[in-house]
């Protein structure tokens, strides 16, 4: 009896997020199809029933950080107070978290692949470009003007090279340094860091914390 709709679907999503997973966490070089597939709980004679090869793979599973069916362990929970910040804020306080840098299986493509997007193929570079214009225009929703654009792109620029080049680095306090600078740096560009006394104060507290 052939395999229903349903579960074609979840084999699918099984191959797409253990590439994902293996992808960020080795790079696309150093994965091999068996190894995604045998990660899956599967075959390998499975996987050319989904997808035509690995660069076609490897592009769905930079594209599946955008599905809302697969949320990350380091993305907050939603309280009140987090409520009350733009979508924008949210998403740049996520990215700077201690949680995401730490995170190698399921941060963010944008900072986990740029090296191996360099030089992937159209196909790779495609599916990147998708999930950085989708996060450029979250930002463009939430920021008003003056220079709203340059704004949004400096936001996306420095969320991808704000994580990437502490990951580079050996030097944890150097690493530390230069992430907390670059998370300051974003939300003074975005215009979120105008907190009244006490909220800083709490804020200072709490980084102190992480």
């Amino acid at each position: 009896m052939p395999y229903s709709l349903k579960h074609k679907r979840d084999t699918r999503d099984k191959i797409l997020e253990s590439a994902r997973r293996l992808f960020n966490k080795r790079g696309f070089s150093e994965v091999s199809i068996d190894e995604v597939m045998e990660n899956a709980g599967l075959t390998r004679g499975g996987f050319y029933r989904h997808f035509r090869d690995k660069d076609e793979l490897y592009a769905e599973g930079v594209r599946r950080f955008l599905c809302a069916d697969a949320p990350k362990p380091w993305q907050p929970k939603t309280s009140e107070r987090m409520a009350r910040k733009p979508r924008s804020q949210r998403i740049v306080d996520a990215y700077f978290s201690r949680d995401h840098f730490d995170d190698r299986e399921t941060c963010c493509p944008l900072i986990a692949l740029p090296s191996d997007v360099m030089r992937g193929s159209d196909a790779v570079k495609g599916a990147y470009r998708e999930v950085l214009e989708k996060l450029i225009d979250i930002f463009l929703d939430d920021l008003d003007a003056p220079q709203r654009r340059e704004r949004a792109l400096a936001l996306a620029a420095l969320c991808i090279g704000g994580i990437v080049a502490p990951k580079c680095v050996d030097d944890p306090a150097l690493a530390d340094g230069l992430r907390r600078a670059a998370h300051r740096e974003a939300l003074r560009i975005g215009g979120w860091n105008r907190q009244p006394p006490h909220a800083r104060a709490k804020d200072a507290l709490e980084r102190i914390a992480n």
